[in-house]
């Protein structure tokens, strides 16, 4: 059945309120109908009340039963925007989220007086905190984007190429889990937002959440296996008066802090995301 921009902008809200509420079905329908229309907002506004065709009905019946089956908008619309940057996002790795800006934060905070410099991106998914350090940074900092799965890496490249950065941007698979290859190089500053959730607690989360990749979700029995062995393995990667810089989970601040201090680091400090929660040491 035909039918106009409003009626399926309305029939999509109408049935993602039960499990989003008002607010959020909204958005959720308008961002899906002004995907899979081509169309901008303000478009589809102007244009409420013209029929869409009938390919457009079915792309948005199809978003709208993923949506309810649990799959990140993310994912359904194979994009997402992450410091202002926009990026690809497919099944294979995670969605960015704000809570990962104040570690691209304080990435920048000690990048901010240092001239020529590698940052290694570990653990790099989508590549999207390594891409927005090196996005407001000089030319003279260059990244590695290292991480285990080829399928994210292959995102990671596209998010390099569409951000014009392939001049200062190099991928490797690279095992968190495992010592560096002396091939990597040495580096001024790691970030790693590696897997942190308790092996026994992925199933407990958001259905949404599950439909993320477990490879970047399993931290492990206590969720803390990446944070050991990087501090561990990582430090020969680190130029002397290098830094390393983690996104922690919840809670897991101070298990964190003592882990690094444990392998010789100096000057462990913890910094707050916007809602005050410890979110990276």
């Amino acid at each position: 059945m035909v039918k106009t921009y409003s009626q399926l902008y309305m029939d999509a809200r109408r049935a993602l309120i039960p499990t989003e509420g008002a607010d959020m079905a909204s958005q959720m329908a308008r961002t899906l109908l002004c995907h899979v229309s081509g169309k901008t907002h303000e478009q589809i506004l102007a244009g409420r009340d013209l029929y869409a065709s009938e390919a457009i009905g079915a792309a948005m019946d199809d978003g709208v039963n993923r949506l309810l089956k649990g799959e990140p908008i993310a994912y359904i619309l194979g994009e997402w925007e992450f410091y202002g940057l926009p990026l690809d996002i497919s099944r294979d790795v995670l969605i960015p989220r704000p809570d990962t800006e104040v570690l691209v934060e304080q990435a920048l905070e000690y990048l901010k007086p240092l001239g020529e410099c590698r940052v290694l991106d570990l653990c790099a998914g989508s590549g999207c905190v390594g891409l927005a350090v090196l996005k407001n940074v000089g030319d003279g900092i260059t990244g590695v984007f290292a991480d285990l799965s080829e399928p994210a890496l292959e995102v990671t490249r596209r998010n390099i190429v569409h951000n014009g950065l392939s001049h200062r941007s190099l991928t490797y698979p690279v095992d968190a889990l495992a010592e560096p290859s002396p091939v990597l190089g040495k580096f001024h500053l790691i970030v790693c937002n590696p897997p942190y959730i308790p092996t026994a607690e992925i199933m407990t989360l958001d259905v949404e959440v599950q439909k993320e990749p477990h490879m970047a979700l399993d931290g492990g029995d206590d969720g803390l296996d990446f944070y050991r062995a990087v501090s561990r393995n990582f430090s020969a990667a680190l130029n002397k008066g290098g830094a390393l810089a983690f996104e922690v989970g919840l809670g897991q601040f101070e298990d964190v802090t003592a882990i690094m201090e444990e392998a010789g680091y100096k000057n462990v400090q913890v910094r707050c995301d916007l809602a005050g929660i410890e979110r990276v040491v």
